[in-house]
């Protein structure tokens, strides 16, 4: 049993627990659960309340007696008696059950909706009768008066299956596309449906016509889109609440088109089911994720159930203060607020057992076994294991005795018991020791100097009234670990402080400085008051003091001036140096991890060259040398890279040298060294460039073999008359 508190209000799970693994034997099962004290101490209201693999629906009989659930694998529905605490019956189907409901007082008379177009109608000993649907239904009920199942689907119409005539009739034609929920008032038999289009249709069972449309989209305050309707639920024959697809319950009475009351849920999830508990006028609202419980006239919440899983449907019992959850899970859960009433009369002992029990932390492993990944299981050293009938594989790991696990635990870590002792006996002596001075604001041993700031936060708090009003976070709860386990302890060494330290000291020095300002605004209101003292004593000198005292205000603006002055440039200067240090141990913490990997590896690849050889710093006593090793053309650009941006510029001429011989010696007075480098361009470019230079070459080789040379032409002399 589990027990939760929230808002002063308890909830006690029921089927809260150790489980035991699903592959043991029953014999195996029983021999555990009788060894175990806890386990003879947990409490099992209903005996095998649980299906094979999801629960679907639950509902309770109306004389309170049975307990009808449905689920998978295979489909099927529970019969449980709570009389005898044990299941009754069990019966399967062809199909999944998508809702059913109960239209006698005992077990004896149900009608199961299932999600191929199927209604199958079942008697005390069985089923009675199977029809078809035109389409897919979402939601039934039953009309009493008379004797229609109203069935709504996919499609605008709501169909009437008279149970008493055995046949189909004329359908009511709504004005939706498509229905989601419907319900039907237990006073005046009212019938309502909830739409896709986020309205409400209610239809007088007795004229066949429709009543009224109430369109609840419209209602909801921050909604961008029109949300369906997704659950109905009368309280009586005045008030109903509405379930929308955005997560918002509204309560409405059904004379005004204005809701009485609109809750959130605030996590835009469908709103699956409602229940009133007239009693203490509370609502019961589910979605996926929740089970809230709130006050129906002020929607102030008052508990809740969160899901480890997801939440498909719910059942109270009237009159008290218990529930059933059915979820994506094996288990069927079984909640106790004693706060919405007592326990029912068939589990009465309840209300005796609540008042002894303590709260309890449920492990997360079963019974003599631990889970342990593939890599838990490899620093073990106990991978040949695998495969034998000491592992048993489950989703991403295996589950192994816990007797074997804590010996090898002992092997790998033989002193981790012994430091784990050490700190439980000096927590333990530490928290029974007094203190001989008893100091009234004690410090805490992690964290102090942060613990500091809040208390002189906490001691001289701001002019704004929300600084004011914020908690004191020694005194909370939630951050009681921070001042307590060493893990929250603040890393001064991390990056990320010591790239914040000159805003933090920045922040120091401001609240300093407006200190500072404070005690002279003071010591200068003093002053004045001299001076007007003097003044009244000398009326003669009242012009001197006048211009001495604006002289004296101009030099503190400037003063406040230069010193404001002063204090940025002395931050930028800090943010500087800060950023320096990160980088330069980030540089060291490089060439340390490349001098390990050239260790290691000292035919490392590095700098590719024509010639199909590469360049490559070599680590040895004799200073960085580089050496030739061959590398692939296509491949460690992006090193070679990092490489010469990490190389000095001396390793660079020495390999430039060395490789191609483009650095030559110059007789020059401001530099005895000469290199010629190339632009990197793309090949294609280059090899575009070399083609046309190619082309040019060839031709004009072939217009020089082609003009004749101008020794070759013989000038004549012309005879003119």
């Amino acid at each position: 049993m589990f027990v939760n508190e929230v808002n002063d209000v308890k909830i006690y799970n029921l089927s809260a627990g150790k489980s035991v693994p699903d592959w043991l034997t029953d014999r195996r099962k029983r021999s555990q659960l009788m060894k175990k004290v806890d386990s003879r101490r947990q409490i099992e209201l209903i005996q095998d309340f649980d299906m094979p693999g999801v629960c679907t629906s639950i509902r309770m009989s109306p004389d309170q007696q049975y307990i009808l659930a449905t689920g998978t694998y295979k489909p099927r529905v529970k019969c449980f008696e709570v009389s005898n605490l044990s299941i009754k019956f069990e019966r399967c189907f062809d199909s999944e059950v998508t809702t059913f409901e109960v239209i006698s007082d005992d077990y004896s008379k149900m009608v199961f909706l299932q999600c191929d177009r199927y209604v199958e109608i079942h008697a005390a000993h069985g089923r009675h009768y199977r029809l078809r649907i035109p389409r897919f239904g979402r939601d039934m009920k039953f009309h009493k008066p008379s004797c229609d199942m109203f069935i709504v689907g996919v499609g605008r119409d709501i169909y009437r299956l008279n149970l008493e005539r055995g046949q189909f009739l004329q359908p009511f034609e709504t004005e939706a596309s498509c229905l989601n929920a419907c319900e039907v008032n237990p006073e005046h038999h009212l019938l309502v449906a909830g739409t896709k289009e986020g309205t409400v249709e209610a239809w007088d069972p007795r004229t066949k016509q429709r009543c009224s449309t109430l369109d609840v989209a419209i209602r909801l305050p921050g909604v961008k889109e029109f949300p369906s309707v997704t659950a109905l639920k009368f309280r009586n024959g005045l008030h109903m609440g509405v379930g929308t697809a955005s997560g918002h319950v509204l309560i409405y009475d059904i004379r005004a088109k204005q809701p009485l009351l609109v809750k959130n849920h605030l996590n835009k999830l469908p709103i699956k089911r409602l229940a009133f508990n007239p009693a203490q006028n509370a609502v019961y609202s589910l979605d996926e994720a929740t089970l809230k419980l709130w006050d129906e006239q002020t929607g102030k919440q008052i508990a809740y159930v969160e899901s480890t899983t997801s939440f498909n449907d719910f059942c109270t019992i009237p009159d008290t203060g218990m529930f059933f959850l059915a979820q994506e899970d094996v288990k069927m859960l079984t909640y106790y607020v004693p706060a919405m009433g007592p326990a029912p009369r068939w589990c009465s002992f309840l209300d005796n057992l609540t008042e002894e029990i303590e709260s309890e932390v449920v492990e997360n492993v079963f019974d003599d076994y631990q889970f342990v990944t593939a890599k838990e299981l490899a620093e073990l050293g106990m991978e040949h294991l695998v495969g034998t009938n000491l592992l048993k594989g489950y989703m991403h790991g295996y589950f192994m005795d816990a007797r074997l696990y804590n010996k090898a635990k002992a092997v790998v870590e033989p002193f981790a018991f012994d430091r784990f002792r050490k700190d439980k006996i000096r927590q333990e002596i530490e928290s029974e020791r007094k203190s001989r001075l008893q100091i009234e604001s004690k410090l805490p041993k992690v964290n102090k100097e942060l613990a500091l700031k809040i208390m002189d936060e906490q001691a001289n708090p701001s002019n704004s009234a929300k600084q004011r009003n914020v908690p004191n976070l020694l005194e909370d709860s939630r951050f009681k670990a921070m001042f307590e386990n060493t893990d929250f302890a603040v890393n001064k060494e991390a990056e990320e402080y010591r790239l914040l330290a000159p805003v933090l000291n920045r922040l120091d020095k401001s609240k300093a400085k407006e200190l500072k300002k404070r005690v002279e605004v003071a010591r200068v209101a003093e002053l004045h008051e001299e001076e007007a003292q003097q003044r009244e004593d000398s009326d003669g000198d009242d012009d001197l003091f006048g211009f001495e005292k604006s002289d004296g205000e101009k030099d503190d603006s400037g003063d406040e001036a230069s010193s404001d002055d002063d204090d940025r440039k002395e931050y930028v200067k800090e943010m500087k140096q800060a950023y320096k240090q990160v980088k330069r141990q980030r540089d060291e913490e490089e060439e340390e991890e490349e001098d390990d990997d050239e260790q290691d590896a000292p035919e490392t690849i590095a700098a590719p060259q024509a010639n199909g050889k590469a360049a490559r710093p070599a680590a040895n006593g004799s200073g960085n040398r580089f050496t030739m090793t061959a590398l692939d053309p296509h491949k460690g650009s992006s090193a070679l890279q990092q490489r010469i941006k990490q190389a000095t510029l001396q390793d660079r001429v020495r390999v430039m040298t060395q490789l191609e011989g483009q650095v030559t010696n110059v007789g020059r007075s401001l530099g005895n060294r000469q290199m010629t480098f190339e632009v990197n361009k793309q090949k294609k470019s280059q090899y575009h460039a070399k083609k046309r230079e190619a082309e040019l070459k060839k031709h004009r080789e072939e217009r020089r073999s082609i003009v004749r040379p101008i020794k070759s032409l013989r000038l004549k002399k012309v005879n003119f008359k």
